[in-house]
């Protein structure tokens, strides 16, 4: 399974320099395979009551997920750090930035709702089963994609489900936020229950490894991006140590507010650009 562009490999020095500030390995083989077969025990577990749960329509199809992912970070040894106020209210859309397959499992953790996905992950092995049971919105990956799945999207809506969104349309190397696609938010552009449709633009950054800041060069570590293969990346996650993650819920806006679609892609990439950027630096 690969992408485009060129891949980007973790710089060695910098890994040797967080070794030593460690004082041990930061990867262990050892507690990749445990982790390992407790994700694939906990998801073999959980995953035909999901799919019960979906066919019967349920509200265990929305609350398990939560669940599940909130469970899967504990596994991973990943400890998130929120800041600001996630909106209560529904449905909202959350506008977020993406840097990995990771991103699924942490905002799945803080958000009850429907992702929205390229169609191709809808046949990635073993995640597209997943997604498809977190009941995600497949659309393709052009400017007018979701417009054209709109009817998919209006019945999320209709029934008050939150949707998170990657609006750079890909994912990125973690360190900067690529220009958001004013196409993909044409889900903002439907009202419900007779007002605008609530937009929360939502940063996220990984920003340490076993308490130890992570620089530009060790962030390949977890973002997947450019032409990097799943399975050689995953089992790299699965063994590495604790992991910290910044997520902040930025100030809420709509299109009616925005002015436009356009406008409405600015707004959310200056704020979430910020709030990575502040997370980076440790601030």
């Amino acid at each position: 399974m690969r992408r485009r562009p060129p891949p980007v490999r973790v710089d060695e020095a910098e890994e040797r320099r967080l070794i030593d500030l460690d004082g041990g390995m930061i990867r262990s083989r050892l507690r990749g395979a445990l982790r390992l077969a407790a994700y694939a025990l906990l998801t073999l577990s959980l995953l035909p009551v999901q799919a019960v749960a979906v066919a019967l329509g349920l509200r265990l199809r929305e609350r398990l997920p939560r669940f599940y992912h909130r469970l899967c970070l504990g596994l991973l040894g990943f400890r998130v750090e929120v800041r600001g106020e996630r909106l209560a209210e529904r449905p909202v859309l959350f506008v977020s930035n993406h840097v990995s397959y990771l991103d699924i499992m942490v905002l799945g953790a803080l958000i009850t709702g429907c992702f929205v996905a390229k169609t191709e992950v809808a046949g990635w092995p073993g995640f597209g089963t997943l997604a498809k049971l977190q009941r995600t919105v497949f659309v393709e990956r052009r400017r007018s994609a979701v417009a054209r799945h709109g009817d998919a999207i209006a019945d999320r809506l209709k029934a008050h489900d939150n949707l998170v969104l990657f609006a750079e349309g890909t994912s990125s190397d973690g360190t900067r936020v690529l220009p958001f696609k004013s196409g993909l938010l044409a889900a903002a552009d439907r009202e419900v229950d007779g007002r605008a449709l609530t937009v929360q633009p939502v940063s996220i950054a990984y920003t340490k490894l076993n308490g130890i800041p992570l620089g530009r060069g060790l962030r390949p570590f977890l973002a997947w991006y450019g032409d990097m293969d799943l399975a050689p990346h995953l089992w790299e996650v699965v063994a590495l140590g604790r992991v910290t993650v910044v997520v902040e819920f930025h100030e809420p806006t709509s299109l009616a507010e925005a002015g436009s679609r356009k406008a409405l892609a600015t707004l959310c990439h200056r704020r979430v650009a910020a709030g990575v950027s502040r997370a980076n630096a440790g601030r």
